[in-house]
């Protein structure tokens, strides 16, 4: 039998518990969930949007219309996604997979409270970014942007916190 001083011991045991606790990464924690979704908005005829577009809830109109830039006769949910914040990382969200043609960058600028999260939000279209933004998202309240014009209506995409 072999003696192993009770020293090594004690060394090997923290060495082990380090290895765990350096595993462990706090700024991979999730503080959130954001939600991100593509509507296609119209005056004309809705139907140009194509057989995967969805009609939105009327509750989702009356928001949409209320907004002066935002006001269209029709819109359609294309795609949405919803993806962890990270405390100290950034994430992205594709919602209109298979497709990368729109992307949303995120990123946690501070500790999160109960009523509101601050996020640095980059929009992605075609892969360059056109837009680059603070913001800071409250529950219930998503930021729009008004996108590019497609198939003779306008996209917009909402970035909210999920519920």
């Amino acid at each position: 039998m072999i003696a192993i001083p009770k020293l090594s011991l004690v060394a090997f045991a923290l060495f082990l518990g380090g290895q765990a606790a350096a595993a462990e990464d706090a700024g991979r924690s999730a503080v959130g969930q954001l939600e991100v979704t593509v509507y296609f908005a119209t005056n004309g005829d809705p139907s140009a949007a194509g057989e995967r577009a969805q009609e939105v809830a009327e509750e989702i109109h009356a928001k949409l219309s209320s907004e002066g830039k935002l006001k269209f006769a029709h819109y359609r949910a294309l795609g949405a996604d919803t993806q962890p914040i990270f405390r100290s990382y950034e994430n992205w969200a594709q919602p209109l997979k298979p497709s990368d043609e729109i992307l949303v960058r995120f990123e946690a600028r501070s500790q999160p409270s109960k009523d509101s999260v601050t996020l640095d939000i980059e929009l992605w279209l075609a892969r360059k970014k056109i837009l680059k933004t603070d913001a800071t998202l409250q529950p219930g309240r998503p930021l729009y942007v008004l996108g590019p014009e497609w198939r003779g209506g306008r996209l917009i995409i909402a970035v909210a916190l999920a519920s």
